[in-house]
């Protein structure tokens, strides 16, 4: 025999307070149409009956789930760490459930998962979106979504200016000396490395300085190693590494071939992830306000759920700045 409680329905509190369940259902759901002594006896009823809402049946009237998801490219990456509690934190004080999916770096899988959870979800965060720009503006279009690190027009969106950060970073490479710099880039699909690939050619371009770029290499500490010795093989002195991930690898392979970093090359990442500051040496990279990139994303996608339009802010962008430690020093002699 089932012995679970049988759940709290609205028609035991409208038996319980007298009232009819309709009124009940109003004072619960929409109580600004309730008055205010009505609304306080129902609601002190409910408490008192442990009443929990039915989430289904009300999105069914409402054509509201209160969900939201957040759709990160790779969950085990540190850098969305920061994101997912800003976010969830975010949610949570609204209201609304955190749905977290992570789309393995793929558009395709991205695309797949929105469109199986559509009827379950009130929006989406889309954190990296590797979605082609044509079809992430056809989606902003059918669902309320806020991208961060995507600058595609007609998509509400949060930017990270890590391209000023990698300027940043190329002037203090130049100011130690260095005269030829690499960039060690991420995955091809990734706005991010574009535009911070491009930050780095304008920059040193001013100076009138030569750049390479080696890669793609997938943005993980495994591939570092490939990436150092990709590295080994040029005449740089410094680089600037697409994520810290990465540039962690990055220090452990040119350490297991006794090439001493910034004694022989300097080593830059981004991002500023949780053990930047604990490797050997300790990691020179760009700083970023992730965590409130994620509570920013929920303010303006909960601005347009409850307004139904569209967020006047259209994007927000968000500082970082370069962290010097010990990775970078002068170029060698």
């Amino acid at each position: 025999m089932d012995q679970r409680p049988r759940r709290v329905t609205i028609n035991d509190i409208a038996a319980a307070t007298g009232f009819a369940a309709s009124t009940v259902s109003r004072a619960l759901s929409r109580p600004g149409r309730v008055n205010a002594v009505t609304r306080d006896a129902i609601t002190q009823v409910a408490r008192s009956l442990s009443y929990v809402p039915n989430t289904h049946a009300r999105a069914l009237t409402s054509g509201r789930t209160e969900t939201v998801a957040v759709l990160v490219s790779d969950v085990t990456n540190p850098f969305y760490f920061g994101l997912i509690r800003g976010t969830q934190h975010q949610l949570k004080a609204a209201g609304y459930a955190h749905l977290l999916i992570d789309s393995e770096n793929s558009g395709g899988l991205e695309s797949h998962m929105l469109t199986k959870m559509r009827q379950s979800i009130d929006g989406a965060i889309l954190a990296a979106s590797r979605l082609p720009d044509r079809l992430l503006a056809a989606l902003a279009a059918e669902l309320p979504i806020v991208a961060i690190n995507r600058n595609v027009h007609g998509v509400p969106s949060v930017l990270i200016d890590s391209p000023s950060g990698v300027a940043q970073a190329t002037e203090h490479l130049i100011s130690l000396g260095h005269r030829e710099i690499a960039y060690l880039s991420g995955p091809e699909n990734s706005w991010a490395n574009a535009a911070r690939w491009r930050a780095l050619v304008t920059t040193a371009a001013r100076h009138g300085l030569p750049v390479r770029r080696l890669g793609p290499f997938p943005a993980d500490r495994m591939n570092g190693s490939a990436a150092a010795d990709a590295l080994i093989n040029t005449n740089v002195t410094a680089c600037i590494t697409f994520n810290d991930l990465l540039a962690i690898g990055v220090l452990a392979r040119l350490h297991e071939r006794g090439v001493n970093v910034p004694g022989q090359i300097s080593i830059v990442g981004c991002d500023d992830i949780f053990g930047a500051d604990f490797c050997h040496p300790t990691l020179t990279t760009l700083t970023a306000p992730i965590e409130q990139a994620g509570q920013v994303a929920v303010s303006m996608l909960l601005t347009r759920l409850h307004e139904g339009a569209p967020t006047t802010r259209q994007s927000i962008v968000l500082p970082t700045h370069l962290t010097v430690r010990d990775s970078t020093g002068p170029a060698p002699d």
